[in-house]
């Protein structure tokens, strides 16, 4: 049985953390870490836990919590976790880390988009980036895994294969990209407020958003050159979800069949990327308390150019699944462990 720790378990991607591993047959919690919530029996805080979490929260020492669990999950901001490492808690545990501390191998790179000093650089370049139907080998024999963003996830399975085999121009990728509101995190801001989400749309981080220079680095690696692509995110009225629209610059005229092939060659094996029948859009109410990420595309003949869409829940495949699906890697388990729930509808 795996022993879990979790820091930051009170957040929107702890908790979900928490919800998946108390279906996990080879997994238990046995350090529920918040440090806003401290002494608090953790069903005070989510009321879905009565009755079936009775543990209180405790805070985030790492130090003393490597002493009892086999992985550790921080869920956290940016920063604490490269604040919290060390080569003396990496010898005695394995980490997955939410945050996007180790995501990046750039330190500059990371320093300027996310506005803050790197605390543990010593670390970058060992840290695995787990995107799982990508780096599934490195994933298995890492100690310390960099679990990617859900704009990041859901970017990048949309386009891979299309970067992969060279089917498109990589710099001329513009992706835009919605987003549910719990991506924004648990902690109260102004502009997450009901009224001010509600019965609207709005673009936001344009230009700016910190999970760009991740896109462009791992498809980067894909096409073998450093890319450039723009990337716009939008906050939409509802609780989760991520959908991206991707449009590329064809190389090349091709069929659909030529595409669908291309797609299967890297997907068909996959357990959670789904792509669809033709014509068939990504929708985030499918895949909505799920692991799965339904891809598909479109070829626009006219202007010579691919639409590439993907959709995910962006607390599970874009957070908490995946790094749970991770930790079953990385723990030489059935990949799917504890990821076998259905989509949820209505």
């Amino acid at each position: 049985m795996i022993k879990a720790g979790i820091i930051g378990s009170t957040g929107y991607a702890g908790q979900e953390i928490v919800r998946i591993l108390l279906g996990h047959k080879d997994a238990e919690i046995v350090w529920y870490g918040s440090r806003s919530y401290i002494d608090k029996k953790y069903y005070e805080v989510y009321g879905n836990m009565f009755q079936i979490v009775d543990d209180k929260c405790m805070d985030d020492n790492m130090e003393e919590l490597a002493e009892k669990v086999d992985v550790i999950f921080t869920a956290t901001p940016q920063g604490l976790c490269a604040s919290l490492v060390n080569e003396k808690i990496l010898s005695k545990v394995k980490i997955i880390d939410l945050s996007a501390d180790f995501r990046i191998k750039d330190v500059a790179t990371y320093e300027k988009w996310y506005k803050i000093e790197h605390k543990s650089p010593e670390f970058i370049d060992e840290a695995v980036y787990g995107l799982c139907e990508i780096n599934r080998d490195k994933v298995k024999n890492c100690r310390l895994l960099a679990n990617p963003g859900c704009y990041t996830t859901c970017s990048i399975l949309t386009l891979y294969p299309l970067v992969k085999e060279g089917l498109i121009d990589p710099n001329s990728i513009i992706i835009d990209a919605k987003s549910g509101t719990s991506g924004a995190g648990r902690s109260a801001k102004l502009a997450n407020l009901f009224c001010e989400v509600n019965e609207s749309i709005k673009a936001y981080g344009v230009t700016t958003h910190r999970h760009t220079p991740e896109i462009e680095e791992q498809l980067g690696y894909a096409c073998g050159e450093k890319i450039l692509i723009n990337f716009t995110p939008h906050l939409v009225p509802m609780n989760r979800g991520i959908l991206v629209t991707a449009y590329g610059n064809l190389k090349e005229k091709v069929t659909y069949e030529q595409v669908k092939a291309v797609y299967d060659k890297y997907y068909a094996a996959e357990r959670f990327v789904r792509v669809l029948d033709k014509d068939v859009c990504p929708e985030t109410r499918w895949v909505e308390g799920s692991n799965y990420v339904d891809v598909n595309f479109k070829i626009d003949e006219r202007t010579n150019r691919i639409v590439a869409m993907g959709a995910l829940d962006n607390i599970v495949k874009g957070a908490a699944g995946q790094a749970v699906q991770n930790m079953n890697l990385m723990f030489g388990l059935p990949e799917e462990e504890g990821l076998m729930m259905a989509p949820i509808f209505p």
